[in-house]
């Protein structure tokens, strides 16, 4: 792939993402749905040549180390910023809230930091580390905020894996065990 069409990859994925968190949607009940873009997103970084540069390879690789503890905490700070709830029906869902929009601009100003910082070290990053930073994002993102469902759900007197209807992922859906006793999270 070029830069020329990873650079479009990597902005189309960004906006995709960005664009779907502030809207409502329904948190994914399981399945491999959420596991779909981090995996292309991994395959498409390690398809990339030069993912460590060539010259120096322990700051490159200490470079990359950084680019994924930012994709790391980016995804935990988007997850905990967003704003989660039950219907009555049980189905949970999310919606990104201002916080959110900070996580992400705090996320990107690092993440060009980090590329500046290897050019001025004379450390080539190509986009792979980038690609692999946000498919950390991502899986953090769902990891967390999972658990929050699932702790919230346990919280509100049911376990969360009660199978209460049904969702695309099939199974039950993520705050099943709550769909009595609706609740919204406050961010």
């Amino acid at each position: 792939m070029s830069s020329l069409s990873d650079v479009l990859l990597i902005a189309a994925v960004v906006v995709l993402v960005v664009a779907r968190q502030f809207r409502a949607q329904r948190v994914a009940a399981g399945g491999r749905r959420p596991y779909v873009l981090p995996a292309v997103l991994v395959l498409l970084a390690l398809r990339q040549p030069g993912l460590l540069g060539a010259h120096d390879r322990p700051l490159s690789l200490a470079l990359l180390g950084v680019e994924l503890v930012v994709g790391v905490v980016m995804g935990a700070g988007w997850a905990w910023t967003s704003r989660l709830w039950t219907e009555p029906d049980g189905t949970v869902w999310s919606k990104g809230t201002r916080a959110t929009l900070a996580v992400w601009g705090a996320g990107i100003a690092v993440r060009l930091g980090l590329m500046g910082a290897g050019a001025l070290l004379g450390v080539h990053q190509g986009s792979g580390a980038l690609m692999l930073s946000l498919a950390a994002s991502v899986l953090v993102r769902q990891a967390t905020l999972t658990w929050r469902v699932r702790t919230a759900a346990a919280a509100a007197g049911g376990d969360g894996s009660r199978g209460e209807g049904t969702s695309s992922g099939g199974g039950a859906p993520y705050g099943g065990g709550v769909a009595s006793a609706p609740w919204k999270d406050r961010v």
